[in-house]
């Protein structure tokens, strides 16, 4: 394997590198642009809300780095393929990718919530392969070209563990991790390292989102019970990833905080 082109230094060991984070207007994704610019990557953030993402790029470039905004949404395939279209016009493409943009709307099955498990399936399972074939042949040709690119998914304990009311929620990052696998197989062999990250609970909006009140109260229970994880603690999990030896793959990544039993 070649040894990875790049003007790296210690202190920001991923100049040279261009990061995709969708889902980047708030939560993990925000906490991760910040963190992989302030290690020098060129950051290009991906979310519906323009006006959070151009805060944040002010934010970025205040503190030194260098951020593009893309707005669009996941779920439009041609918005997706416009924004990679993008991302190789003006930055020649990306080499790291957090496919990071999903929804949490958990209820009792014989709700029949039909509206809310289609908005799940759509954005966490359909918006992430929208996002994965636009731009894994960057991917692919930074793998080649520099030695080594990035593809990290967010998925979530629950596509490991049971909880009552969350079947469609768990079900669509079981198939997050479960791709993984299988994308890790398929482009490990071209440079390509890929990693599915399963937190725990994590403080964002994606609770804002749960009306059901028996997912509510028992959020509310776990909020009293235990510290959660905050985003810039997957940020920096994250970034530690991306900053590996181009030789070294963590394939799946379980980060819990510390007084959640499971």
């Amino acid at each position: 394997m070649s040894t990875p082109t790049s003007s790296a230094t210690p202190s920001a060991p991923l100049r040279g590198r261009v990061a995709v984070i969708t889902g980047a207007s708030s939560g993990i994704g925000e906490a991760t642009a910040e963190k992989l610019a302030s290690l020098g990557a060129r950051v290009v953030v991906l979310a519906r809300r323009a006006d959070r993402l151009h805060d944040l790029v002010e934010r970025i470039t205040k503190d030194g780095g260098t951020a593009v905004a893309i707005a669009a949404d996941v779920t439009d395939t041609a918005a997706v393929q416009a924004a990679a279209d993008r991302v190789e016009a003006e930055l020649g493409g990306a080499d790291l990718l957090l496919n990071n943009a999903g929804v949490m709307l958990p209820a009792p099955v014989e709700e029949v919530a039909t509206g809310q498990w289609q908005q799940q399936i759509d954005l966490n399972v359909t918006g992430l392969m929208n996002v994965i074939g636009a731009f894994t042949p960057q991917l692919v040709r930074a793998g080649s070209e520099r030695g080594v690119a990035d593809l990290i998914n967010t998925s979530s304990i629950a596509a490991q563990n049971i909880f009552p009311h969350f079947a469609v929620y768990s079900a669509t990052k079981a198939y997050v991790t479960h791709l993984s696998r299988h994308l890790r197989a398929e482009l490990g062999a071209k440079n390509v390292r890929v990693a599915a990250l399963e937190p725990g609970i994590v403080g964002t909006e994606l609770q804002g989102h749960v009306t059901d009140q028996g997912a509510l109260d028992w959020l509310a229970g776990a909020k009293q019970s235990m510290e959660w994880l905050t985003p810039q603690d997957i940020a920096e999990t994250i970034a530690f990833l991306a900053t590996l030896p181009p030789r070294v793959n963590l394939q799946q990544i379980t980060v819990m905080p510390t007084g959640q039993p499971s």
